[in-house]
Formats: structure tokens, sequence, C-alpha cells
């Protein structure tokens, strides 16, 4: 088995302690789980149904929504352009109506076509 690189510094001069590594470059510590978390894969977003979402999934709208600053509403059923899982408390990102919008995965359904 080869030894970690440390996370701060990147450096392969580790020592294995028993419950943890550390850093003979600059002094790091972190505990041996950290390691084994690495490999796993990002986040899973669902849908308000449970269905997991990707990037490239089309999405119908299960309730109306008001669109903030504007009169606009989406309402049930209005099917998405493929959409792009992004980062923050708003998941989705996509376009409907001809805008492009952010939108909670609670208020979508996967459309399996």
């Amino acid at each position: 088995m080869s030894q970690p690189a440390c996370p701060m510094c990147e450096m392969n001069d580790v020592l294995d302690h028993a419950d943890r590594f550390e850093c003979m470059t600059c002094g790091h510590e972190w505990p041996k789980e950290a390691a084994a978390d690495e490999p796993e894969a990002g986040r899973v977003v669902k849908d308000a149904y449970g269905n997991v979402l990707a990037d490239g999934d089309i999405v119908a709208m299960i309730k109306d929504l008001k669109l903030k600053g504007s009169s606009e509403v989406l309402k049930v059923g209005t099917k998405s352009k493929p959409i792009r899982l992004v980062d923050g408390d708003h998941e989705i990102s996509c376009k409907m109506d001809g805008m492009a919008i952010g939108l909670k995965a609670c208020f979508v359904k996967k459309v399996v076509s």
C-alpha cells in the first residue's frame, strides 16, 4: 500500500500513526478515515420522488412556482431543456420557457422518455 499524500502540501513524506497520518514536511495531521473517504463520488441530487438526477436529464415542474423578481409563473408540467447540476442550494441550472433559471430539486420530477 502506498502512503497517501498530504492534503495541505501534497508531499509524500508522511508518518503513519495508529489513528492518524502526519506530514513530516508541514506538520499537518489528519485522521486515517479521511483517506478512505477520498474515492467517494460527488453528491447525489434526487428529485421530489427520489429519482437520481444527472447532467443532461429532462425534468418537469410538480407545482406552480412564481419566479422572484418577475410576474412569470412556471406551471405544473413545464418541461426543461437538458439540465446541469451545480453546487449551491439551487442544485439545477436549466432553461424553461426560454429563461435560464436555477431550481431546487424538490420542485421537479425526472421525465423518463
